[in-house]
């Protein structure tokens, strides 16, 4: 293989990498330039066709792996580049522990260990630095996992922004627990462990100073308790996935897409806070591609519908929890809304980024 420039014409998609010959801000977003950027850039790279089943391809939040002596391991890494560093509900330091434990929660693992790198800008406070850290220890004792390896660079005036994060997460995952689009199948429930686009829209209000009539607080939080009482309690979770950035749509889009089936849901039943409706409305932002870290969708069987918001409901974090909608047959790959005045729409992939910078 040449070591030389790319050449955009040799890669496996034609559109829209090829719109695009450099990167720009909508391949972080989570939305279309992001999944086409991995199927059709890294993947090729990282994932050889000969291996089609490999880990990477699945396009998990996390990798499960078989570990000869300790049973199945689950893998993440995660960077972490929001702005600005301190929000309502959360900063930095939550958002690098959070986000990492979360991914591992989506495949049902039990997070344990973190490592962690620092990209320093020069001219960073130190008094601030210490509260980012001593923020994300306080965080990764609330998540229950151990920091234990890490890393810090340090860069020139401009050549960073203060302070960037780097995570991996190790966790462990119990015999029997196999997660994941595969497994969904028609008449299935979908629900949404708690509001949708606090943290977006928390991120916005301090970067761009708006006001929108009531506080809003981002739901930062670790996902791993909540996904565990559910697997304790014997309840058929079949996929889980946590809609950090597309928002909500995206995930829904990735879920039926990997399934192979179509996804259906009601949004009157989606839980949007008020204040998020407002400043959406205001800003001309869809709700449901707002980022979120604090909550999570789960595909599990009908039956077990009812027992599942018991048990969510029962956790402080996942108190809103709510069925949305359900798994269906028709529109293979599709994600449909039914409307408050009786008709439906379809629910898109977000092309880009609402809102750079939150994650």
């Amino acid at each position: 293989m040449s070591d030389g420039p790319p050449d955009p014409q040799g890669w496996a998609c034609p559109l829209p990498l090829r719109d695009h010959p450099t990167v720009v801000a909508g391949h972080g977003g989570g939305g279309r330039l992001t999944a086409d950027l991995v199927r059709h850039l890294f993947l090729p790279a990282f994932a050889p066709a000969t291996d089609p089943t490999g880990p990477l391809r699945r396009l998990a939040d996390a990798a499960v792996v078989p570990m000869p002596g300790a049973g199945r391991l689950a893998l993440t890494t995660d960077a972490h580049v929001v702005r600005p560093r301190f929000f309502p509900g959360g900063s930095l330091g939550e958002l690098a522990v959070n986000g990492t434990v979360n991914d591992l929660a989506m495949v049902g693992a039990r997070p344990v260990l973190l490592s962690a790198g620092f990209v320093l800008e020069e001219g960073l406070e130190l008094a601030e630095l210490d509260v980012l850290a001593r923020r994300m220890g306080a965080a990764a004792a609330t998540a229950g996992v151990e920091l234990v390896a890490g890393d810090t660079k340090v860069v020139g005036v401009g050549q960073g922004d203060g302070v960037y994060v780097t995570t991996a997460g190790v966790g462990v995952v119990a015999d029997g627990v196999d997660l994941g689009p595969h497994r969904m199948t028609p008449g299935d429930v979908v629900v949404v462990s708690g509001p949708i686009g606090r943290h977006g829209i928390a991120v916005l209000s301090v970067r761009e100073g708006l006001e929108f009539g009531a506080d809003v607080c981002s739901d930062c939080a670790p996902l791993a308790r909540p996904v565990q009482a559910l697997l304790a309690a014997g309840v058929a979770v079949h996929a889980l996935r946590d809609p950090t950035r597309g928002g909500l749509a995206a995930t829904l889009n990735e879920l039926a897409e990997a399934s192979g089936l179509g996804v259906v849901i009601t949004e009157r039943d989606v839980p949007v806070p008020d204040v998020v409706r407002a400043a959406c409305g205001f800003l001309g932002l869809d709700p449901f591609e707002v980022a979120n870290e604090g909550c999570f969708v789960a595909v599990l069987a009908r039956p077990d519908a009812d027992r599942a918001l018991e048990v969510l409901r029962a956790d402080p974090v996942t108190t809103g929890a709510a069925v949305i909608g359900e798994v269906v047959a028709e529109h293979p790959g599709l994600v449909v809304a039914r409307t408050g005045i009786g008709g439906t729409r379809v629910v898109d992939l977000p092309l880009g980024e609402q809102l750079p910078r939150i994650c």
